[in-house]
């Protein structure tokens, strides 16, 4: 399952939720090892950013129910496919 639609959205919740410079200190190859344990929970995130983006105080309030790591996951998940979407775009 992917995100889609605004990351923007997703990535300023979670700005707000405080996960995001967390992240940016953490070692991602150590986190990635240890995402099969969070890949259900990770899921049901994704599905949460999907729905609720159009509402931001929704979006939070609903991904305040995650874990820490689940979160920095999704905040990983925005990373990538922000850099994706402007690598596609430097090539046009």
């Amino acid at each position: 399952m992917y995100l889609q639609g605004n990351l923007q959205a997703v990535f300023d919740a979670l700005y707000h939720l405080g996960v995001i410079d967390p992240v940016l200190e953490m070692d991602w190859t150590e986190a990635m090892d240890q995402f099969t344990t969070h890949s259900t929970h990770f899921s049901e995130a994704i599905a949460v950013a999907n729905m609720y983006q159009s509402d931001l105080e929704a979006l939070m309030k609903n991904l305040e129910k995650f874990d820490e790591k689940t979160l920095g996951y999704l905040a990983m998940e925005v990373a990538r496919e922000f850099a994706d979407f402007h690598s596609r775009e430097d090539l046009h």
